[in-house]
């Protein structure tokens, strides 16, 4: 091998040295060797490190052993190490190669050693050279690769991929190649080229600090002949990577999110596509030039291919896209784009579950008329009054019992048959909830577990406005059952201790966990109780014992007598914490619910197989979706993410006692799901092996649902020139319950009829106004109105409903004046006669809520109703039912009872049903003065009624005395109801139902008045 003229021939691999050359060695420092403390210090922090590492790797395996996962944990792991293991090689190797033969190629010359400031830096690296050598490539590669091995999932599903059995409609592949071989494809190509520029610049870098770079007295920089072949073939590697890089950009257009809307648009098919098959051409010509440059030692050749590469990069990559963009497409665009949105509408309500949305016109009536609703009395009669927003307070107040129980601050609605009929219920489970400043032993020994679920009916309340229990008390009592019918106890939930440790064994060990309440007028403190199932990792022994205590941080855990040889140990107790962890490659539902299935309390949790590498589709961020005035930032935390492709593929439930977790293939067929069923064949179990009650109680979940309806907002439109013009975008509005906030309203689950549904079905329901609207630049109109059939039961064993995901989309008249939720709000806020019933249900300080808006289409339009709670001073008090508000276009109605204000609402006529306890607080009656009672006496008399009710409550309440309590309200309601018809009188004008019914348009409701935030 021969060097350029400027540098002399080396005469071996350490080259000759000349009789004025120094050793290298010479003058080396630092001789003196480590103290035995420091090296005895550093080596026993290494093992405690690894000790830790240790603990927590050797918990994991019993954790997912114990669980019945093990398959997951060690495919993760093993195909973590995999990659790692290539992902290294990958890196180290060849940058140790190109330092070593930097090294073993550089020149050799005699220094100045006075001049040469390279000399000095070569003897002080010297001394670690080899070390260097072998530690620069090892720390890059355990660096590079432990990013790599983080794309496990991707490299898994590229190797078991599953093809859709639909193609792209611009080069006509399989789906599949997008979403599972192309992220693949990229990364590796992406990795490569980090490879190659690494090991380049160390090359380089390397050549330089042994002088196979010089730079000149007289400006110029000379380079030895091996830094020219070591530059010219890292340049041809990197710009045969590059090629491929531009190759794969072709296909990359399609799921590029930057456009008008997403995909390959008119520029891209037309300019962009063909430029980057033009620049992939040119980079490999370049590439080969380089290599024939390196060969012969000519870079002339190379040096203008690179810079013509440079200017067709900039032409044909930059400039001729944008001036195909400015001056071909803006001035036709509508016209030219055509193709392609509608290859996006398409793809978009494809990817999302959309494209069988059943579109219906809806000519909603404003009007009131009689008979209206006689059609949909079944849904009129079953309308959810219980908020579950609202009534967490109640439930604490009136079935806590004990303060190391909680109740979830937002509980949840199902449905369960009582008496051949199925209800709407408000449910929750009774959790523990344990004090953090407790002792070790009370937070993980004595408090483990909740007890018992209670539900209320959602349709119905009981005495004073209290919720009508179908389950309550310790123990369980009701029309579900009762203790000897399910287990009741509560090991794993949403507000589980950290970790517990439970169980003992069979004979001679007492019980330590508190289990119940009890009557203890005998003497006997509350019931104690041991678990009896396998719901944790044993932690019997020394070893186990030890490293679960570096786990947790806890020396208690190791030294505590109450730990026996047969304890186990829970924690990771969260059902939704679960489900992630035993399958990391779905994306979990941020709520999960309970139901007692079987005889157990199981949690049912959805999950959802995504992508972000779909076709033409619009990506949505997770966290925007599904974020609204009840989940706020805890859903924005548990969700996030881009996605523009989302299955419900996976129901998974886990058993509140022991905490197993049963993974359920919901959309069998789906691709996605389907391939990492061929990773983890033991994982999931057809939903055939779905218990019917498992069945009955699964439902169309929220989060799809959110998602659904944000794309809906735009994509209802399915003609691609008015989807351009976007002169029918839709928003979800805002909660008008909540004051001012910018929060959308959530969508709700309740029984009702759709217009071309012959029965009614538990729904999940939201409403749209115009985009516009959210702003305020319009009225607040109803423009469409969204429900999924949400029932999935059929009383048979793994068998889904038929309807059971049906989306219906009402779609109201542009032209429609039908109130939006936010302009029902404000015709209920604005009606004198609610002001002014309001304002007295205020008095003594009490507070009124607004519950949930529910919007029904029924009656031939939009009905809206909304429950009116009151909740007391005091820290005992909770949300009463008071009253209920009705709308109908611009009439209001207002009563104590749902069937009441509907009456009100349609003077009379409504043709609606009544049922027993259809949502009656406990009118208490109401009395009539004596005809020769001053008004203004009966008026005062009533409001001191009134007060002395309020305050007589408040003390009752405080004392836990709820029937007095009970008692109290009636008194105060019918005080009111005296007060309201004695201000009447004296006012001259008692308002009469139509009165009521209107909103009032001179006279808005007082600040008073305002509704109160729920929040």
């Amino acid at each position: 091998m021969s060097f350029g003229p400027d540098f002399p021939a080396p005469g071996g691999p350490d080259g000759p040295r000349r009789p004025d050359r120094p050793a290298m060695h010479e003058g080396r420092v630092g001789t003196g060797k480590p103290s035995p403390l420091l090296i005895t210090i550093i080596v026993v922090a290494l093992l405690v490190a690894a000790f830790v590492f240790f603990a927590n790797f050797y918990t994991d395996i019993l954790w997912y052993s114990q669980l019945g996962f093990a398959e997951v944990f060690w495919t993760e792991i093993l195909t973590k190490a995999a990659i790692f293991v290539v992902g290294f090689i990958l890196m180290a190797v060849p940058v140790w190669f190109s330092l070593h033969s930097a090294y073993k190629h550089r020149p050799v010359y005699a220094p100045d050693t006075t001049t040469d400031s390279l000399y000095r830096y070569q003897r002080q690296l010297e001394p670690v050279r080899r070390l260097m050598m072998i530690g620069v490539p090892v720390a890059l590669g355990i660096f590079s690769a432990s990013a790599l091995a983080s794309q496990w999932k991707e490299v898994l599903l590229f190797l078991n991929q599953v093809e859709f059995g639909k193609t792209d409609p611009e080069f006509g592949l399989d789906l599949s190649f997008y979403i599972n071989t192309l992220p693949v494809l990229s990364l590796a190509v992406g990795y490569l080229i980090s490879v190659v520029l690494i090991a380049g610049i160390a090359g380089i870098l390397t050549h330089y600090l042994y002088g196979g770079v010089r730079v000149e007295e007289r400006g110029g920089i000379k380079f030895s002949r091996a830094v020219q072949v070591h530059a010219g073939i890292a340049a041809a590697l990197f710009l045969i990577l590059q090629g491929v890089t531009f190759f794969l950009d072709r296909y990359a257009t399609l799921t590029n999110q930057t456009g008008r809307v997403a995909g390959a648009l008119y520029t891209d098919v037309h300019a962009v596509i063909p430029t980057k098959t033009i620049l992939a051409i040119a980079a490999i010509i370049v590439a080969i030039l380089f290599i024939v440059g390196a060969a012969m030692g000519r870079w002339k050749l190379p040096a203008v291919g690179a810079a013509m590469m440079v200017v067709t990069a900039i032409v044909a990559g930059g400039l001729y896209p944008y001036i195909v963009q400015e001056y071909n497409v803006r001035p036709s665009e509508k016209t030219l784009e055509k193709e392609y949105i509608e290859r996006n509408i398409n793809m978009t309500r494809d990817a999302y579950g959309l494209k069988d949305v059943q579109m219906q016109p809806y000519r909603a009536e404003v009007n009131t008329k009689q008979n209206a609703l006689a059609k949909d009395s079944a849904t009129t009669t079953n309308i959810r009054l219980l908020d579950p927003n609202l009534v967490s307070d109640a439930f604490s107040q009136l079935q806590q019992f004990r303060p190391y129980y909680s109740f979830a601050s937002t509980l949840n609605v199902d449905r369960y048959e009582v008496d051949g009929n199925v209800q709407d219920t408000v449910i929750a489970v009774r959790e523990v909830s344990v004090d953090p400043n407790d002792s070790w032993i009370n937070q993980h020994v004595t408090y483990t577990h909740g007890y018992g679920v209670v539900a209320a009916y959602g349709a119905k309340v009981g005495e004073g406005g209290r919720p009508d229990f179908m389950l309550e008390g310790i123990p369980s009592t009701g029309v579900l059952g009762d203790d000897s019918t399910y287990e009741p106890r509560i090991y794993f939930g949403e507000s589980s201790p950290r970790y517990s440790v439970v169980g003992g064994p069979s004979e001679g060990w007492e019980p330590r966990e508190l289990d119940r309440p009890q009557d203890q007028s005998d003497g006997a403190g509350d019931a104690k109780t041991t678990f009896q199932g396998d719901g944790g990792p044993k932690v019997g022994d020394f070893f186990n014992r030890l490293v679960y205590s570096i786990k947790f941080g806890s020396t208690d855990l190791l030294l505590s007598g109450d730990v026996n040889s047969e304890s186990q140990i829970l924690y990771d107790r969260t059902p939704r914490e679960r489900v992630e962890k035993v399958a990391p490659y779905l994306t979990v539902d941020s709520n999960a619910y309970p139901a007692i299935i079987d005889g157990r309390v199981k949690w049912i949790v959805d999950a959802y197989t995504t992508s972000n590498e779909y076709p033409y589709s619009q990506s949505q961020r997770l966290d925007s979706a599904v974020t609204d005035s009840l989940t706020g930032q805890q859903t924005a935390a548990a969700l996030s993410g881009q996605v523009n492709y989302l299955r419900n593929s996976v129901k998974a439930t886990v058993d509140a006692y022991d905490g197993s977790v049963d993974l359920y293939a919901w959309e069998p067929d789906e691709p996605i799901l389907k391939a990492w069923q061929k990773v983890f064949p033991t994982s999931i179990k057809p939903y055939s092996e779905m218990s019917a009650q498992l069945m009955d109680h699964v439902r169309y979940p929220e989060d799809q649902f959110k998602v659904q309806r944000e794309l809906l907002s735009h994509y209802h439109v399915t003609n691609p020139i008015d989807f351009y013009e976007s002169n029918d975008a839709w928003s979800v509005p805002n909660d008008p319950t909540v004051a001012n906030a910018n929060v959308k309203q959530p969508p709700y689950y309740l029984s009702l009829r759709m217009p071309d549904q012959k029965e009614e079905t538990f729904s999940l329901t939201s409403t749209f106004i115009p985009a516009s609207a959210a702003s305020g630049a319009q009225r607040n109109v109803l423009y469409g109105f969204l429900s999924a059939e949400a029932d999935a039961g059929t009383g048979k064993a793994g068998e889904k409903a038929p309807g059971y995901g049906k989306l219906r989309l009402l779609e109201l008249p542009r032209s429609t004046s039908v109130p939006g939720p936010g302009q029902a709000q404000q015709n209920f806020d604005s009606n004198t006669t609610v002001s002014r019933e309001l304002n007295l249900l205020r008095t003594g300080a009490s507070t009124v809520l607004n519950g949930n808006l529910l919007s029904l289409p029924v009656g031939g339009g939009i009905l809206y109703v909304q429950p009116v709670y009151v909740k007391s001073t005091g820290q005992t008090s909770y949300p009463t039912l008071r009253k209920v508000l009705v709308s109908f276009g611009d009439r209001v109605g207002f009563a104590g009872t749902l069937s009441e204000a509907l009456d009100d609402l349609f003077q009379g006529s409504s043709g609606a049903v009544t049922t027993e306890g259809d949502g009656t607080p406990g009118d208490g009656g109401t009395t009539t003065p004596p005809a020769e009672a001053d008004a203004a006496t009966r008026l005062k008399q009533a409001l001191a009624e009134a007060d002395a009710a309020i305050k007589a409550g408040q003390t009752a309440l405080a004392a836990g005395d709820f029937a007095k309590y009970g008692e109290e309200q009636k008194k105060l309601q019918a005080a009111l109801s005296k007060a309201i018809a004695a201000d009447d009188e004296i006012s001259g004008a008692a308002a009469t139902p139509s009165d009521a019914a209107q909103p009032s348009e001179s006279a808005p409701a007082s600040e008073s008045a305002a509704p109160a935030s729920n929040g």
